[in-house]
């Protein structure tokens, strides 16, 4: 089940396809590996919104997966707070299947100018 929204061209997706059991980090390392840009949300949050409106804004069609509405979201949420060491644990973003971190990582990569080049070397961008 994927779908469009017509004002952002956002792909969100539930991250549950597939996978019923096993552990949470290897499921959000398979997910972060199957797209280009990858960004675990959740819909409330305000951070996460800018997020994805840095990348669509950016001609990028990132990959959602809203925790909150997903029935392992919580697992998958205490995951990223660990792999990242830091609460809250999203927005976290993956390109190319890398980790690239939260959204202050994110920024700080769109403004010295490595983020396109990441994004290009991905396949999300291609101007």
């Amino acid at each position: 089940m994927q779908y469009q929204t017509e004002s952002w061209g956002c792909s969100y997706m539930p991250s549950s396809r597939g996978a019923l059991g096993g552990d949470p980090l290897e499921h959000i390392e398979r997910l972060a590996s199957e797209n280009a840009v990858v960004i675990f949300s959740m819909s409330s949050c305000c951070m996460c919104h800018a997020v994805k409106r840095l990348f669509c804004g950016m001609g990028v069609n990132p990959t959602v997966y809203e925790l909150d509405e997903d029935p392992k979201g919580k697992d998958m949420e205490k995951a990223l707070m660990r792999l990242l060491g830091t609460s809250p644990a999203v927005p976290v973003v993956f390109i190319g299947g890398k980790l690239v971190g939260s959204m202050d990582r994110v920024m700080a990569s769109h403004i010295n100018g490595t983020l396109v080049p990441l994004l290009k070397e991905a396949g999300a961008l291609w101007l």
